[in-house]
């Protein structure tokens, strides 16, 4: 009959908000929920696993084939977290109370704490989506050239000392990315060494990382191989160097006055 509808006085406009409000409410759930996979069970300043002390419940656990045949990883897991747990930490906490700081009780570049921290990654390469290592040296890429600014190769590099610690004999590029990731050095002393872009300044006659003094250079991680860079030497290198703003010399711990 005319006038005699389905919905009778039911509000279209209120539905579709209210059923956008419980579905965006179920994805911040789930996204939160997703987000818990690695770093959980979460750990006290004891090492103990505490209780979950987030508002949601951990995501049941979920494997993942990684591509490339390397494997599987299934988190959350326990066992996971343990197995690439570091355990050497040369540190101590500064109070009993909890979330106190913790104090390095070695050389903390070496050590790898605080500001020099790394994590435990895989010490494989990093691969693109054809398989083949995303990070390689330039000298290897004959379809590689700098078109732009000054060719660090060939330059000196000097430290937060302006003392010269090498020159530059090649460039490593991120190589799908199209971009300079680390400048290899030739130590005045011998060896070869790595060194992040971002911790770089490329001037016209010399390369400049202020992070690091003539004593520090030495120290840097080396790589196994020749022609490729593994995640976990990645994160070795940048954590020295970048920790090196703080623990490159005594005096930078000092507390500065304006």
């Amino acid at each position: 009959m005319l006038g005699n509808t389905i919905i009778g006085n039911v509000d279209l406009a209120s539905v579709a908000i209210w059923a956008f409000w419980v579905f965006f409410a179920g994805l911040i759930f789930y996204i939160q929920r997703e987000n818990m996979r690695e770093g959980y069970p979460m750990r006290d300043d004891s090492d103990q696993v505490p209780a979950n002390e987030s508002l949601f419940p951990l995501p049941a656990p979920k494997t993942f084939h990684l591509r490339n045949d390397r494997g599987t990883v299934t988190v959350p897991s326990l066992a996971f977290e343990e197995a690439n747990l570091r355990t050497d930490l040369a540190i101590a906490p500064s109070s009993k109370a909890t979330g106190s700081p913790w104090i390095p009780t070695g050389d903390p570049m070496v050590d790898g704490v605080g500001p020099a921290a790394w994590a435990p990654r895989r010490d494989i390469p990093e691969l693109d989506a054809h398989g083949h290592a995303k990070i390689q040296p330039m000298s290897t890429l004959p379809d590689f050239r700098i078109s732009f600014g000054n060719d660090p190769r060939g330059m000196p590099v000097v430290g937060g000392d302006n003392k010269v610690a090498g020159v530059v004999v090649d460039i490593w590029v991120d190589v799908p990315e199209q971009l300079i990731r680390y400048l290899e050095v030739e130590l005045t002393g011998g060896g070869r060494r790595l060194v992040q872009m971002t911790m770089c300044r490329v001037h016209s006659n010399r390369i400049r990382v202020r992070a690091l003094y003539a004593h520090n250079w030495d120290g840097i991680p080396t790589i196994k191989g020749t022609d490729q860079v593994t995640l976990l030497e990645e994160e070795k290198i940048m954590a020295y160097i970048a920790g090196g703003t703080l623990y490159a010399t005594e005096r930078r711990t000092e507390n500065v006055l304006p």
